[in-house]
């Protein structure tokens, strides 16, 4: 949404609702996806709880999901640079949970 007819092309203003402010914490996320969409789940799980419960779910189109790929490696580099590498435990091949998760249910 554009607020004023005087800015330049490319900035909009963004509305925060309070009830989204203060955000919801993921330690685990899990993407699948169609041939015309990206399905982001974000989940909490926690040391001997069997069981993740996703907080948030974000519905994208594939392009949207590229350019979010290309935002957050073009984050990670800043974040780096200006804090340090960021050091990633010895993990499963693809796993993002930082503790061990037990197959089966979703």
């Amino acid at each position: 949404m554009i607020d004023e007819p005087n800015k330049t092309q490319g900035q909009f203003q963004i509305d925060l609702p309070q009830d989204l402010a203060q955000g919801e914490y993921a330690n685990f996320a899990i993407i699948t996806h169609s041939s015309s969409d990206f399905v982001l789940d974000f989940a909490s799980i926690l040391p001997g709880v069997p069981k993740a419960v996703v907080r948030s779910r974000v519905i994208i189109a594939p392009e949207h999901a590229k350019r979010l790929l290309q935002a957050l490696q073009e984050n990670i580099l800043r974040y780096e640079n200006e804090f340090g590498k960021i050091k990633v435990p010895d993990q499963q091949e693809r796993a993002i949970a930082p503790f061990t998760i037990n197959k089966g249910e979703a």
